[in-house]
């Protein structure tokens, strides 16, 4: 595997990540943009606030062409989005996690030394409470605890995860433990809590292992190491019940895992294709997601550009269709509250696009829906 920042650079296509002085905080496509670190939204922005489904978008502000960090929009009732605001002062943001209650919400700013952001969206007047160094290198991934009393934080560059405790106000404390994985080149990419919320799962690529940590006070401590076939490159899983799926950037496939809450520990399962069968040339899967009634799984591939569907019977997936998704690279993607869409943050392309969703076959309808956002990473609703 190559250096760990040089690859995420080819991965990333548009630019050097990472570079020192990047400029912050860019006008939206409507012209609008916020006062500066601390400050909430312009009084045009917040205006709009109440009149669509607020959704947040993170971009890579060192990226060419530069992206503007985090940025709001509106989602109406048709689907639509509609610029409403730029959060100033947030650079290069490539995820985003919210806390229980959705009153906050977290953002990696992934650079060589790292950093998170906590934003105040309690008012619905987007307000940047602070930014805390992360610990590590290249944060692409975050969670919050389900307690609300800790964030976690993995890191790509360095491959250790963080975890910090929230402030009474929602900001970035203190740093309550920093782990560093094993192997000779370790890329976490993924730190999410178990639905039982006993056990913290980190997904690496570069050790081509899932780990499991127990989690006390703040405390990490290594419980398992899945190791993974070499050259699988796991990426990101998503949880339902008592099984995951688990996304391959390397060979494009998902492994079903079988999760034991009680003795913290996954077991690997059935192997399959992320690509449609006739797919062929280079692919980087990205992003999985899965349906709240646990009956579809959804995984982004950059390369095919496509957006796979497949059912799921008793934990089992079947392939069932692979849609375009209207744009170049498509690095994440996120279901609407309503479930009715599927929006694709497509990074080389510097859209996001919406794909409609059938609730009953889970199928996907590519929509001529299409937001504006250079070097786009990821996009949230505050829902």
């Amino acid at each position: 595997m190559a250096g760990s920042f040089s690859r995420r650079g080819f991965l990333s296509a548009v630019g050097a990540l990472g570079v020192a002085g990047a400029t912050v905080g860019c006008a939206s496509a409507a012209g609008r943009s916020g006062s500066g670190a601390g400050a909430g939204l312009p009084s045009s922005a917040a205006a709009h606030a109440h009149e669509g489904l607020m959704t947040f978008i993170g971009s890579y502000t060192s990226s060419q062409p530069a992206g503007r960090g985090v940025e709001i929009a509106m989602r109406d009732m048709n689907g639509v989005l509609a610029p409403s605001g730029t959060l100033d002062g947030v650079a290069d943001a490539s995820f985003f996690a919210w806390s229980p209650d959705h009153a906050f919400l977290y953002v990696t700013n992934e650079q060589p030394q790292g950093s998170i952001t906590a934003i105040d969206v309690s008012t619905h007047e987007p307000r940047i409470i602070n930014t805390a160094p992360s610990g590590g290198n290249a944060p692409t991934h975050l969670s919050v605890h389900p307690s609300g009393e800790y964030v976690l934080t993995a890191h790509y560059g360095d491959g250790t995860v963080a975890v910090h405790r929230r402030n009474p106000d929602g900001g970035i404390g203190e740093n309550t433990a920093l782990v560093q994985h094993p192997g000779a080149e370790p890329h976490a990419h993924q730190v999410l809590v178990d639905p039982s919320g006993k056990w913290v799962v980190t997904v690496d690529l570069g050790a081509d292992s899932v780990f499991v940590h127990a989690f006390d006070a703040g405390e990490l401590t290594q419980h398992q190491q899945l190791a993974l076939p070499a050259g699988t490159g796991p990426r990101h899983l998503v949880f339902k019940g008592t099984t995951a799926y688990l996304l391959a950037e390397l060979n494009s496939t998902i492994t079903v895992l079988g999760w034991d809450p009680e003795a913290g520990n996954l077991t690997a399962g059935q192997v399959i294709s992320s690509r449609a069968p006739e797919a062929a040339g280079e692919n980087f899967p990205a992003e999985i997601a899965i349906t709240r009634d646990g009956r579809f799984v959804y995984a982004t591939n950059r390369g095919d550009d496509t957006v796979a569907v497949f059912s799921v019977d008793n934990g089992a997936l079947t392939f069932q269709s692979a849609t375009p998704t209207g744009g170049n690279w498509p690095r994440h993607c996120a279901l609407d509250p309503e479930e009715t869409s599927l929006f694709v943050a497509n990074q080389r392309a510097g859209t996001i696009t919406r794909l409609a969703r059938d609730a009953e076959t889970g199928a996907l309808t590519p929509t001529p829906d299409s937001y504006a956002c250079p070097s786009v990473a990821a996009i949230t609703f505050h829902g």
